[in-house]
Parts: structure tokens; sequence; C-alpha cells
């Protein structure tokens, strides 16, 4: 339970990205900051490489043994990171056969980064499409693939989650665009280890009706995502009513937890995270809430290699 202010309260776990925020730090110091704000969980994108604020640079790899060690002083958790890249950087394109080989590997050494940092849960990617195969042919080859990485999965008790992103904003050409089509490769795999990440942030520019597909598919949702639209900037601006979304997901039973992945823009993060928790918990004092265009000068990337 997450309790809110000394008062308010909800089961939800929320658990922050640490790519977004104190991009200055480097990944402990980020952890450390995030903690100070309130949260008890952090997820971040790839092991190999952080975002610094302009790019993912491969020269701030993350070290498991330090994430470790800040999380145990700071009473916070790793609650999930991404196994393989969106467009095939890190571990490959499930939906090419000729990368199967790769993307297990990669799997199997994120299972055991995942163990060394205590996490529970993996995000795994189509990848973008392959010229010269039909969309039934990278299908076939991603639900190959998948299946063999949630047997993996199965063998260490970890849990695969499956996220469709948009293209039509931050991710073209990206393969798995829709709910339906993650949800009926899940249901194929069949597997208590392979689930849907339903990031709103994505769905909302794809698809929109965001509560009605919440409902339809909760029982195989493993994880959420959370930004605003549009903008990816803090969730108590834009388009969609988070507090009320949370608060459907507390009364549908849902327990498990609930990710934040958007590019602060006003104030600064500490400020912005401890507003976005104030918001969740039912608070609204001093927050601007509703639209808000992306403020100039902040960096939020067009296509991050995340997502």
């Amino acid at each position: 339970m997450l309790v809110l202010n000394g008062e308010n309260s909800v089961m939800i776990e929320f658990s922050l990205c640490l790519e977004t925020v104190f991009t200055s730090l480097p990944p402990p110091q980020r952890i450390a900051r995030i903690a100070d704000a309130g949260f008890t969980s952090v997820e971040f994108w790839h092991p190999e490489a952080t975002w610094d604020g302009q790019a993912i640079n491969p020269a701030l790899p993350k070290n498991a043994a330090a994430l470790q060690q800040v999380c145990s002083q700071n009473n916070i958790t790793v609650g999930g990171f991404v196994l393989n890249a969106w467009d095939g950087l890190y571990g490959g394109r499930p939906v090419v056969a000729e990368d199967r080989e790769r993307y297990l590997a990669q799997t199997r050494k994120m299972i055991e980064f995942a163990r060394a940092v205590g996490c529970p849960t993996l995000a795994t990617l189509s990848g973008t499409s392959a010229p010269g195969l039909t969309r039934a042919q990278m299908r076939t080859n991603l639900v190959a693939a998948l299946g063999a990485a949630t047997a993996l999965a199965e063998k260490h008790g970890m849990l695969l989650v499956l996220e469709p992103l948009n293209t039509q904003v931050d991710h073209p050409g990206y393969f798995l665009h829709s709910t339906t089509e993650a949800v009926e490769i899940i249901r194929e795999i069949n597997s208590p280890n392979l689930k849907l990440l339903y990031d709103i942030y994505h769905m909302q520019i794809m698809e929109g009706n965001i509560l009605a597909t919440i409902e339809q598919h909760l029982d195989l949702i493993g994880h959420f995502h959370a930004a605003a639209v549009p903008g990816r900037g803090e969730i108590y601006q834009g388009e969609l009513n988070f507090r009320g979304i949370v608060q459907r997901l507390e009364a549908l039973g849902y327990r498990g937890r609930f990710g934040l992945e958007f590019f602060p823009g006003t104030g600064g993060h500490d400020e912005v995270l401890r507003a976005t928790l104030a918001y969740l918990g039912g608070e609204e004092a001093g927050l601007t809430i509703g639209p808000a265009a992306v403020p100039s000068g902040v960096s939020r990337p067009a296509a991050p290699l995340r997502g």
C-alpha cells in the first residue's frame, strides 16, 4: 500500500521511470531522489545505457550491485525494466526468425540482471516490422520467440509483460501496435508468466477507449505505464483523468504496479514528483489540471530506444 499524506491510501504501487527525471545524475543518485520524493518503486529502460536528457547514452550503463545497494539503503525496489529495444538495437527483433537466438540470449542475460537487483518483471518488445516479411510471418516469428522466452521466465520465476507501442508519434514502424493483437498472442502462448503491459499513453494515441479496454483485459494485464496525452508530460495535465483511471483500477481489484513514464516539463523534478503523488492521492492544490502544451526547452525524445 502507498500511503499519501497520512490520510489517503491506494493499494496500487506507483513505480517511477528513472530515465526521465534528474537526468544530470547517475542512476543510483536518481533512485535516492525518487525515494526521497515518496516513491517505493522505480523502473528503467535498459541496463546497457541511460537517458541523459538528450539521448540514450551507452556511456552510462547501469550497475546491478550499485542499484541493489541504493535501493536497500532507501527502502525502494526495482519494479521492472525492458529486456530488448523497440527497434532491435538491444536483443534483436523477435519478429525476425534470424534474430531469435540473439533475443533469447538477451532474455537470459536480462533475467540474470533482474535477479541481481531483485526485479520481478521484464518488459519485452516486438521490434520493428521487417521488409520482405508478411504480417502473418512476423507474428508467427514473434509467437515462437516469445514462447521460448516465456519458458525461460517460467524457469526463473519471472514475469514477462508484452508491450504494444504507438506508431503515430513515437515509434514509426513498430510491429505490435494494438491491444487486441497483443492479447491474442498472449492467449496463444497461454502462460501465467506472460502478460500485457498496457501503456495508457501509447494506447490512447492508437485506440482510445481506455477504461473499457482495461476492464475487458484486466485478467491479462501485468503492468501499466502512464504519461499525459498529448506531450508525454505530467499525468495531471493532458486529456486523460489518471486519478479516475487509478480509482477504477482500485475498484476492479488491480493490485499490481502502475508505472509513471512521463517527462517533467515545469518546475523542479522533486516538486513534480511530490505533486504527482498528491494528485493521485486526491489533492489538487497548486496544480494545473488539464491540457498543457510541451514547454519550450524540454527534451522529450521523439523515439527513445525504450518507449
